[in-house]
């Protein structure tokens, strides 16, 4: 399996305010770097540098105006006199303006935010457009005939929605690499998600569409970030309606338990009879995941790679989370080498 990675992911590593307290990003560069070093050893395959492209293919994904936001958060940022991370000030909840854009910077950054865990430092705009070619690299891949092929993403991008930042993610690289596809004639995509945490971005970008149908395997948002979607009733709506699909599981979630969603979850992606499969990958469902709270094994990836394969369509991974960096490297390839095992 062919991997695509940029080394301007390193361009990004910033605080986060978490428990609390500011401390740094437990997002940091270590774990692309981990992944690729274990695609390497393993001989997944070759490792080839993004294509760059035109900002104009992150635009059918979000909004002309968040994009610029991205692009130029920062310059706007240090024009204040301020040279550390940018965090958001205020956010626009319940019955403050959502729609209006604030003119200076503090407004903007709780404006296109949904947390304190997205900074923007001098580096993050070049690594956010690059993670997104990444992704966009490895779907040309596939669309040109490659059967698997894997977007080695820093930073990740499925909580990043139309108009809004958060959760370690800036451009959405899976719904990215989605639009793509249409654009390039395919009739209909899907995309499965299988992060600890809910594909919250991924779910707003597409909620209303039929096109491009979407599940997300992952912990109870009652208890598990991002608190605030996730949840089973959340179906999609107008024409999207029914081409939605959540799987919120409990605390202490074991392979007897995921593997049940990820069948359903697969049963209904070949339902939908996509041209390509989209799967954001994440692997802080681990075990030992710092952050997360359920209990798969390194087994588990292998097997989860397997059944990804067994529903035959062609498929783009898409790195997403996992923050047991001595791990991450480990359970990623064993999800390739999984899928690999039974396409080839």
């Amino acid at each position: 399996m062919i991997t695509i990675f940029s080394s301007n992911h390193r361009l990004h590593h910033g605080t986060e305010l978490k428990d609390g307290s500011l401390k740094p990003s437990f997002e940091n560069p270590q774990r692309a770097d981990t992944v690729l070093a274990r695609v390497k050893s393993e001989g997944l395959g070759d490792v080839i540098s993004e294509q760059r492209f035109d900002r104009s293919n992150y635009v059918p994904a979000h909004s002309e105006r968040y994009v610029t936001f991205l692009e130029n958060a920062w310059q706007e940022w240090v024009a204040t006199g301020k040279t550390h991370d940018a965090l958001p000030l205020v956010w626009p909840v319940r019955d403050l303006a959502i729609d209006k854009e604030p003119g200076f910077i503090d407004g903007k950054l709780g404006f296109y935010a949904m947390d304190a865990g997205a900074p923007i430092t001098q580096g993050t705009w070049e690594a956010v457009r690059s993670s997104a070619d990444v992704a966009l690299t490895g779907m040309e891949r596939v669309i040109e005939g490659e059967l698997g092929a894997f977007a080695l993403c820093r930073p990740p991008g499925h909580h990043a929605a139309r108009e809004y930042m958060g959760g370690y993610c800036y451009l959405n690289n899976a719904a990215i690499a989605a639009e793509r596809c249409l654009r390039r004639g395919a009739k209909r995509v899907a995309i499965l998600d299988v992060d600890f945490h809910h594909g919250n971005g991924t779910q707003n970008i597409f909620y209303d569409r039929n096109d491009v149908f979407f599940a997300s395997i992952h912990g109870d948002p009652s208890v598990s970030y991002p608190y605030f979607s996730g949840f089973a009733d959340e179906k999609g709506v107008g024409i999207g309606e029914g081409f939605n699909a959540n799987y919120p599981l409990p605390r202490g979630t074991q392979w007897d338990t995921f593997s049940v969603a990820l069948a359903d979850s697969l049963k209904r992606v070949q339902a939908h009879q996509p041209d390509f499969l989209i799967i954001s990958l994440g692997v802080d469902t681990f075990e030992h995941d710092p952050i997360s709270h359920f209990r798969l094994t390194s087994e588990n990836f292998i097997q989860m790679g397997e059944a990804i394969a067994e529903v035959g369509i062609p498929t783009l991974f898409v790195m997403e989370g996992g923050y047991m960096v001595d791990e991450i490297g480990i359970n990623a390839v064993n999800t390739l080498q999984g899928y690999d095992s039974k396409i080839f």
